[in-house]
Order: structure tokens, then C-alpha cells, then sequence
């Protein structure tokens, strides 16, 4: 079975710093890119960032380039998203997926075939 673990949120103040991870198993991450996202409050799913071994750089939308970051440690078989200078509007349960997306699909929630619980994420000003 496919399994994705997110974790890694808390509660933070304005212009703090979070790492999240998720964990992968069941996979072969060079077959899956691995996305996050975040849905906060009355608000739709957000696509956040990619990486995948079949593009030569990760992926960020402009609500975040600049501020998070996007690695993968393959021996461990975790992702992280490093999130800095949070800011209130940040506020959300981040969720990663993994799937079989291309560059034109990547931030396409729809295309992700594999969900993992999801982790809050709080910003305090």
C-alpha cells in the first residue's frame, strides 16, 4: 500500500519558521512526484510546491516561492517542506500527495492519486 505521514505543524508567531516531513512509504519515489498542499478554512485546496526526480527543479506557486522550500532525503524516503517568515494568511492543514504528474499537472490536485492525513499549521500575528 501506498502511504503518505505528514507532520510537523504547530502554532507559530508572524515571521516564524516550520519544517514539515512526509513520510513516504510503499512506493518508488523515482516512479511519484510528491506535492504539498493546504486547504485553510473556507477556502479551496491550495497547491503549494513539487518535486520529482523526472524535473530538473522543484515547483513552487507564487504564495510561497521565496519562503518554502522543497527538498527530498531518498534514503529516508521523506519530504520536507521548510516554511519561513510565516505570516498569518499560512494558516491551514498542509497536506502532501504523490502521483504521476507532469510539469503541465503538478499543481493540479485532481492528478494526485495518493493523500496523506494532513498536518494544522497555525500563524499567530
Amino acid at each position: 500500500d501506498v502511504q503518505l505521514q505528514a507532520s510537523g505543524g504547530g502554532s507559530v508567531q508572524t515571521g516564524g519558521s516550520l519544517r514539515l516531513s512526509c513520510a513516504l512509504s510503499g512506493f518508488d519515489f523515482d516512479d511519484l512526484a510528491v506535492g504539498w498542499f493546504r486547504r485553510a478554512p473556507g477556502k479551496e485546496r491550495e497547491p503549494l510546491s513539487c518535486i520529482s526526480t523526472r524535473e530538473t527543479s522543484p515547483y513552487y506557486t507564487d504564495s510561497v516561492k521565496g519562503r518554502f522550500t522543497i527538498t527530498r532525503d531518498a534514503a529516508k524516503n521523506i519530504v520536507y517542506l521548510q516554511m519561513n517568515n510565516l505570516k498569518p494568511e499560512d494558516t491551514a492543514v498542509y497536506l502532501c500527495a504523490a502521483g504521476r504528474v507532469i510539469s503541465s499537472t503538478m499543481f493540479r490536485g485532481e492528478y494526485y492519486d495518493y493523500w496523506g492525513q494532513g498536518t494544522q499549521v497555525t500563524v499567530s500575528s
